[in-house]
């Protein structure tokens, strides 16, 4: 007899409540495609009664100093440390990224949660005496109210925690709407949550999907969304909740390049395309999408790009020894798929075809091995256009401006890097790119959580970006305050 599949609950005003939807979502392990789990998305009722929660606990929460709501913060990153690898593993178990990827990613949550735990500090307003004659000015920051996050399935664990844990140590309070394709890692972390004591309603938890979001969207007690997705969904959601008077940091897709310079350290430049193009199935807002290859780097980078891409182990992401797990599901698979066919009949040469892939295990899950297009020409198709799987595009020019020219053209502007040992090329390249992330000789420019993470173009939409002193700027309102005694 088949085992019942669990049910995601949602986690409201400090309680585990099933959803009354009827619908049922299937969670599926990408390997293997087991059923892992049932998500009941959530009713508009029930998300509304989370914000309800939320701003019923808003008075007494923003009250709390400072030090005592960084200790409850103190205390989670214990309990994270503590079922670091559990977490890992059922992440790896929901989304298909391989252990040492999953485990990378708990770890960038993680730091998230040591930055909220500076708090008293970084919420630090300032002041000056007599600005004018008796008159003194004072600035002091002040939480506003419920925040929600809205979060794609690619890093399940890790981007509510760019979030929530900033949010709620500023004083706010917060409902967290993970993806209904991988809510599993975030379930276990609010049992964390739970676990750590945070009053009733401080912290919530609303399983479900579009539906889901829209009514936090709508909601007008909601005073802040933060949302990670693609670029179509990030501009809609800012401009509808933007239009409702609320605060949004919307971060979209992208289409990466990076330009490899003749002078480059060949070997760990190759290592470091190899990390950033095919790392977590190419399913991520820094992947390297087009190599850009500088004069006559092209060739021997080509030939080491596509030996150093063969020899990536692709099977179950629990496996220690697999280096390249499967994409998200069966229609993501075919929308790849129709991209490397798009690919060949715009006239792009595949070198390396990844479609029908060698996987160890014998698995039935969603894999794709690792593509390789050679004559890519900008105004192809995959050359526009976030693929969000393991395909690399190389662009063969003659110099760094011809690559300049190439990135300003396009419509994304997350991230970009350059691989060389010219100090020259890089301070130009930096000066010009008018990318917003940038790596020199990185291949994937993440930066850490306390400085800030978003892109420009159509990779982001809003004016704070996500985490570090953005992120308290963006989670605060800062209050000027003129005082004169008589």
């Amino acid at each position: 007899m088949k085992a019942v599949s669990p049910v995601v609950p949602n986690y409201v005003d400090g309680r585990w409540i099933e959803s009354i939807s009827t619908e049922c979502l299937e969670v599926i392990n990408p390997a293997t495609r087991e059923q892992l789990a049932i998500v009941k998305p959530a009713a508009k009722a029930e998300v509304d009664e989370a914000v309800r929660a939320a701003k019923r606990a808003f008075t007494q929460w923003r009250q709390t100093p400072p030090i005592v709501r960084a200790r409850y913060f103190f205390k989670l990153r214990e309990l994270l440390e503590r079922d670091f690898e559990e977490i890992s593993q059922i992440l790896t178990s929901e989304n298909g990224k391989t252990i040492a990827e999953a485990r990378g990613s708990v770890r960038r949550g993680i730091e998230n949660v040591e930055v909220a735990c500076g708090v008293p500090s970084l919420m630090q307003g300032a002041n000056l005496e007599d600005v004018a004659s008796g008159v003194d000015c004072e600035v002091v920051r002040q939480p506003l109210g419920v925040f929600s996050c809205i979060t794609p399935f690619n890093f399940p664990a890790m981007v509510p925690l760019w979030f929530f844990p900033l949010a709620v140590a500023c004083g706010n309070t917060f409902v967290v709407k993970p993806s209904e394709q991988t809510p599993m890692s975030q379930k276990k972390i609010f049992e964390l949550v739970d676990e750590v004591g945070f009053p009733p309603g401080v912290i919530n938890l609303i399983n479900g999907a579009g539906d889901a979001a829209r009514a936090l969207i709508a909601n007008p007690d909601v005073v802040g969304i933060s949302f990670v997705g693609s670029s179509k969904i990030a501009e809609s959601v800012y401009r509808e909740a933007s239009a409702k008077g609320k605060r949004v940091q919307a971060l979209g897709g992208a289409k990466n390049f990076v330009v490899v310079m003749p002078d480059c350290d060949l070997d760990k430049s190759v290592a470091n395309l190899i990390d950033s193009i095919y790392g977590c199935a190419g399913e991520r807002c820094l992947a390297a999408s087009i190599v850009l290859t500088v004069g006559d780097i092209h060739e021997p980078l080509k030939r080491k790009l596509v030996e150093a891409a063969k020899k990536l182990k692709i099977g179950n992401g629990l496996s220690e020894s697999v280096t390249l797990g499967p994409v998200i599901s069966q229609k993501h698979k075919e929308r790849v798929i129709s991209y490397i066919e798009q690919g060949i009949k715009d006239g792009a040469a595949l070198v390396l075809d990844g479609r029908k892939p060698q996987v160890a295990g014998n698995l039935r899950g969603f894999f794709l091995g690792p593509s390789v297009f050679d004559n890519v020409t900008p105004e192809m198709t995959i050359s526009r256009e976030e693929i969000f799987g393991p395909v690399a595009c190389l662009m063969k020019v003659n110099d760094i401006d011809e690559a300049l020219r190439v990135i300003q053209q396009g419509e994304y502007g997350n991230a970009t890097s350059i691989f060389t040992q010219s100090g020259k090329a890089v301070r130009k390249f930096k000066y010009e790119a008018g990318i917003s992330m940038i790596g020199v000789n990185i291949g994937v420019p993440a930066p850490m959580a306390f400085f800030m993470f978003g892109g420009a173009k159509r990779s982001f939409f809003g004016d704070l970006k996500a985490y570090g002193r953005d992120g308290i700027e963006f989670y605060t309102d800062k209050r000027i305050i003129i005082s004169r005694w008589f």
